[in-house]
């Protein structure tokens, strides 16, 4: 019996770029990032990587066979980014992959792209439409159902154990456990900015109230009470 060892050239590039626009609109490039920073922000601290319209590259020594997700999470693969993502160096494949479609790109993520991360074995296939070009919902999702895509009925990301939802020409992401909506970068600058101004008005109330204690004291000294005898 003979054995037949394939060798990789070591040369082989990957490349990180290929020269094209991140999103085709402002809306998607809005739902891209926001959906990136949320997700990433919930599982900071966790053995997971998020990544953002890189290069997938799934066949070592075939630098042409590679798709780049507007969206992909990796669950169980050391945290932090990377310039492209190679399938065999890490060892998994992303288990949810999010894609911004537009009338444009209709057939390619409905079509080539589902039936590639099908046979990838990418758990959940989320498609957001932010302009309701061509998904009157808005947003389908499909989960791996053995060898196929089913479509998701629940709303329910099992992977990231999140509820998804559309929230106008975003995606709103809600916690299973405790059902708290993850806040995107202007909610979260926003919620900053109100415990801010609940704290400074703590503070003037406390500054108020010491003040008004100031003034008993002192008119109660002018009566010859001393304030600091009084039971």
């Amino acid at each position: 019996m003979t054995t037949t060892i394939k060798i990789v050239n070591p040369n082989i590039e990957y490349p990180s770029s290929d020269g094209e626009p991140l999103a085709e609109s402002y809306l998607h490039l809005y739902a891209i990032l926001t959906t990136l920073e949320v997700i990433k922000q919930y599982l900071a601290g966790r053995q997971a990587t998020v990544l953002a319209d890189q290069f997938l590259y799934y066949a070592q020594g075939f630098p042409k066979l590679r798709v780049a997700p507007d969206v992909m999470v990796i669950l169980d693969v050391p945290p932090g980014g990377r310039d492209n993502y190679k399938v065999w160096e890490e060892g998994q494949v992303p288990q949810v992959v999010f894609e911004m479609t537009s009338q444009g790109t209709q057939k390619q993520d409905q079509e080539q792209k589902k039936n590639l991360y099908e046979q990838l074995g990418i758990l959940e296939y989320w498609l957001f439409d932010p302009k309701g070009e061509w998904i009157e919902e808005k947003l389908r999702g499909y989960r791996l159902d053995g060898e196929t895509y089913q479509l998701i009925t629940d709303g329910i990301s099992q992977p990231l154990r999140l509820r998804v939802a559309v929230e106008g020409e975003l995606l709103g992401f809600y916690r299973l456990d405790t059902g708290e909506k993850l806040l995107i970068p202007t909610e979260l600058a926003e919620q900053l900015q109100q415990e801010r101004q609940r704290a400074n008005q703590e503070r003037q109330r406390a500054e108020q109230e010491r003040q008004r204690a100031d003034k008993l004291a002192e008119y109660l000294r002018s009566q010859g009470v001393d304030p600091d005898n009084l039971s």
